[in-house]
C-alpha cells in the first residue's frame, strides 16, 4: 500500500514538472513570432553575457595571483645588481604585476621620473587587457530590459489591433498574443539584464583588486629604488 501511495506520488509529481516546464515553451509559443524571436535574442544576449564573464572571471583571477616572495627575490636581485636575474624572473612570471616590475627594470640607470612614467604607461596596457570586453556587459545590461521593453509594446499594438479589428466583440483569446508577448518579453529582458548588471560589477571589483594590486607593487619597487644603497 505505501508503495502504491509513493508511486502515485511521483507521478503525481513528474506530471506537475511536465506541465510547468509545458506551461513556460507553450507561453513562449503563444507569444507570436514577433515574442519568439524577442525573446531569441535575448537568449543570445544571455549566452554572450555568460560567456565574457567567466572568460574574464578566470582571466582575472589568474592575473590577482602573484607569489608571496615575488617582491623579495626582486629586491634581492636589484640590491646585489642582478639586473638580468631580475628581468628573467618577471618574464618567466605571468601576471600585470611581474610585467609592471619587469619594465621598471629595464628602464633602471634613467630618471626616477622616466622610470615612473614608464611603469604608469604598462599599467594602463595591462588594465585595458583586464577589462577586455566588460564593456559588452554593461550594453547587454542597459540593452536587454530596453529589448523587452521592446516587446511590450510591441504586444499591445498587437492587442490594440486586435479590438480595432474586432468590431466591437471583444474577445480575450484574440488578445492572447500581444499580451503573451508583451508579458514574456519584458520577463525576458528584466532577467537578461539583471543578470548581466550583476556579472558587469563582480568584474568590476575584482579588476579593481588587481589595479590595487599593481598599484602597491608599483610603489613598493619605487620605493625600494630610492633606498639608500
Amino acid at each position: 500500500m505505501f508503495l502504491f501511495i509513493q508511486e502515485v506520488a511521483e507521478e503525481a509529481l513528474n506530471e506537475a514538472s511536465q506541465e510547468k516546464t509545458l506551461s513556460i515553451i507553450q507561453l513562449i509559443k503563444d507569444g507570436g513570432l514577433g515574442g519568439q524571436l524577442i525573446i531569441a535574442l535575448l537568449f543570445v544576449l544571455l549566452a554572450v553575457a555568460l560567456y565574457i564573464y567567466f572568460e574574464r572571471f578566470f582571466a582575472i583571477k589568474g592575473a590577482s595571483q602573484v607569489d608571496k616572495n615575488f617582491m623579495n627575490q626582486i629586491r634581492d636581485f636589484v640590491l646585489n645588481g642582478k639586473l638580468e636575474a631580475a628581468k628573467s624572473m618577471c618574464e618567466s612570471t605571468d601576471s600585470p604585476t611581474s610585467r609592471l616590475i619587469g619594465k621598471g627594470i629595464s628602464r633602471i640607470g634613467k630618471p626616477l621620473e622616466d622610470i615612473n612614467t614608464a611603469i604608469e604607461n604598462a599599467g594602463k596596457l595591462e588594465v585595458y587587457k583586464l577589462e577586455k570586453n566588460v564593456s559588452v556587459l554593461a550594453t547587454i545590461a542597459g540593452a536587454a530590459p530596453m529589448i523587452g521593453f521592446l516587446g511590450t509594446v510591441i504586444g499591445m499594438i498587437v492587442a490594440i489591433h486586435e479590438i480595432a479589428n474586432s468590431g466591437g466583440q471583444i474577445d480575450i483569446k484574440m488578445l492572447s498574443d500581444g499580451l503573451y508577448t508583451a508579458m514574456t518579453t519584458t520577463v525576458a529582458g528584466l532577467i537578461v539584464g539583471i543578470i548581466a548588471y550583476i556579472a558587469y560589477n563582480h568584474l568590476v571589483v575584482r579588476t579593481d583588486k588587481v589595479v590595487y594590486q599593481m598599484e602597491a607593487k608599483s610603489v613598493e619597487f619605487l620605493d625600494l629604488l630610492n633606498e639608500p644603497v
